[in-house]
């Protein structure tokens, strides 16, 4: 069984680290795959780590004559059973050919990049619902979830972030976008004197979220930290792990909240209201809503037994759907019941 796996995702990003961790983790479990990219130094590097030499190709856009025809190229070369491609521009990049095609996504992209798929998976089961809902067929639309690494690494030394001691450290990680909503969770901490924020990711909101910041008061209290490959360092040094979001498809930052035993409370978007049973695994809040966000803060700083209850079943939520050994087993039984029916 071979596996071509494509790729053309940005710099950063929670698909972009998924597929590069995905990709390394079947290398592991003995996966024949090739790897084809964007050609990223940072990525390349990563995969190589892993024992991957992957393959490196421009994936430009609507003036990009050469890559599908490269790609064909290198699909006629390795002769794979199964291509791969994640999001929209692999997959449009794709040539047909004597392969089953699959792409994954991990939102709810317009199904019109796919109609030369043979099937689909969804990182979530109301992604499949969307699929299955835009009219693409039950048995050609398939759940697979994503996991995260559950390494330790020690806390961060708070000194070193000029955060006093017995404050309380809240944690937020995601691209520095409009979805994201951490400007409403600077108006939850604005009366909170004794919260400091780490905020972990960069995007085209950055300079807006600073004026933001400022003119809440809140900026001193507000570490922005940039795009960081220390995550188990950072959820080792919160209190209180907080996803604002107004939209988010997975809630990959919960999971792995839940891998390091970070309690967990979400704005009720898409992905966390799926994978959060309230005062459970996790607390929800209403979308948009800094003063129900304000509130549950303070509830769960307040309420020992309860962050302690949500941190141990957010673990057990994790080992039980999110770790690499099932999900990687979910991906193997998934490659070779396609091969087998094919057959």
């Amino acid at each position: 069984m071979k596996v071509l796996q494509a790729m053309a995702g940005a710099e950063h990003g929670g698909a972009e680290a998924f597929f590069t961790r995905l990709a390394i983790a079947l290398e592991k479990a003995g996966l024949d795959q090739r790897i084809v990219i964007r050609s990223d130094s940072k990525r390349v590097t990563e995969l190589r780590d892993g024992g991957i030499e992957p393959v490196q190709m421009r994936f430009g856009g609507g003036l990009d004559f050469t890559t599908k025809f490269d790609l064909k190229r290198e699909i006629g070369q390795y002769k794979p059973d199964i291509v791969l491609t994640w999001m929209n521009r692999a997959t449009d990049k794709c040539p047909s050919g004597d392969f089953i095609h699959v792409a994954r996504l991990g939102g709810y992209y317009d199904l019109k990049y796919y109609q030369q798929c043979d099937h689909l998976i969804g990182n979530t089961p109301d992604i499949v619902q969307y699929l299955t809902g835009e009219g693409w067929p039950r048995d050609k639309a398939h759940y697979l979830s994503n996991f995260v690494s559950d390494d330790a690494a020690p806390p961060l030394s708070r000194s070193d972030l000029y955060i006093p001691n017995g404050a309380t450290v809240l944690l937020a990680m995601g691209r520095l976008h409009e979805n994201k909503a951490f400007d409403v969770l600077f108006e939850a901490i604005e009366r909170m004197p004794e919260a400091y924020l780490l905020l972990a990711g960069e995007g085209p909101l950055r300079d807006e979220l600073k004026a933001k910041a400022e003119r809440l008061g809140v900026k001193p209290r507000v570490r922005f930290l940039g795009w960081r490959d220390d995550t188990a360092a950072l959820l080792a040094t919160c209190d209180v792990f907080i996803c604002p979001s107004r939209h988010e498809p997975l809630g990959n930052v919960v999971v792995e909240a839940w891998a390091h035993s970070a309690p967990v409370i979400a704005a009720a978007s898409q992905g966390p209201s799926m994978l959060i049973q309230d005062s459970e695994n996790g607390v929800l809040f209403p979308i948009d809503d800094s003063k129900a966000l304000n509130a549950a803060i303070k509830r769960v700083i307040a309420d020992d037994d309860l962050r302690g209850k949500i941190a141990s079943n957010g673990r057990v939520s994790y080992e039980k759907d999110f770790t690499e050994a099932r999900v990687v087993e979910k991906y193997m039984n998934f490659f070779k019941g396609l091969v087998e029916a094919e057959r």
